[in-house]
């Protein structure tokens, strides 16, 4: 099962850290490679390392923010915080793709000098650490349930495949020479097409989790696998699931015998929504409604 939320939390802050870390180091060192190796799909890379940390900053803020406990006017958190700022930093993903796709269409039509060779090695290293970093944050983005830090995860994914199409690209002009200068910027073109295409990805789920999309089907059967154990349940009809940061708020239906009394139904219901929290723990709310048993619907 996964981690109880403060430690999600916790977890996901420091996965962010990392991200600003590692984004900061990387625009620098990709801004001089690009400039002193006469490379345009490494500015471009650049670029989108620069827009990443202010996503990365976005994400932290949301993560804070969304870990609030709930209060007189947020009774169930502020968990819906963090798709809010998955958006944010969707749209910073796209003005990123927009302004690569812009500066690669005109430095396409402009002369400039055949990229150097040793800015293949620095795509090389650049390569290896953005996909390791991607693995790393998408690892716990799963851990802990965090749209925001997947989001995130996906800007490491986009940066690892512009600096691969800047190392084809690089690689195609100096193999071919004069004539092919402009390669790396069809390179960095052809990079922006993936970056818009990897934001919807990131969109759509987000999107879901706004509208109470039915996404939890794997939750859903834990849920009333669970709950059969519990003395008393018979069985569980409707199951609602709705997620809020990294929580999950449930509406349950809970079958029991029709001929108990008010206050075993009662007792029933509250012994089946600790069980159901002590054993998943990334549940919030959790709202029992007792039907009696002659009236019991399908499963």
């Amino acid at each position: 099962m996964n981690q109880p939320a403060n430690t999600n939390v916790a977890t996901a802050v420091r996965t962010t850290y990392f991200s600003i870390i590692g984004n900061t180091s990387l625009a620098i060192i990709k801004g001089f490679a690009g400039f002193l190796g006469n490379s345009y799909a490494l500015i471009a890379d650049a670029i989108e390392s620069t827009t990443d940390i202010f996503s990365s900053f976005l994400v932290l803020f949301g993560l804070k923010y969304a870990s609030r406990p709930a209060d007189k006017n947020h009774p169930y958190g502020h968990g819906r915080a963090e798709p809010l700022i998955t958006f944010l930093v969707v749209g910073f993903l796209i003005t990123s793709a927009t302004i690569i796709a812009y500066e690669s269409i005109k430095n396409i039509g402009t002369p400039h000098e055949l990229p150097k060779l040793w800015t293949l090695f620095v795509l090389g290293a650049i390569i290896i650490w953005k996909e390791i970093s991607f693995r790393l944050v998408i690892k716990k983005s799963k851990e802990t349930n965090s749209s925001s830090l997947k989001a995130d995860a996906w800007h490491h994914r986009s940066d690892a495949i512009t600096s691969v199409a800047a190392f084809i690209g690089i690689s195609i002009a100096l193999i071919f020479g004069k004539g092919y200068e402009t390669a790396d910027d069809w390179a960095a073109l052809f990079a922006s097409g993936f970056i818009l295409y990897n934001s919807y990805l990131i969109f759509r789920p987000a999107l879901g989790e706004i509208m109470d999309e039915n996404l939890y089907d794997d939750l859903i059967d834990a849920i009333r696998k669970v709950s059969l154990t519990v003395d008393g349940v018979k069985g569980t009809e409707k199951c609602f699931i709705r997620k809020t940061g990294m929580v999950y708020h449930v509406d349950l239906h809970a079958i029991v015998d029709a001929n108990i009394r008010v206050k075993e139904g009662h007792d029933i219901a509250h012994t089946l929504k600790n069980t159901l929290r002590q054993e998943i723990p990334q549940l919030g709310h959790v709202l029992i409604h007792i039907e009696p048993y002659e009236c019991q619907g399908n499963h």
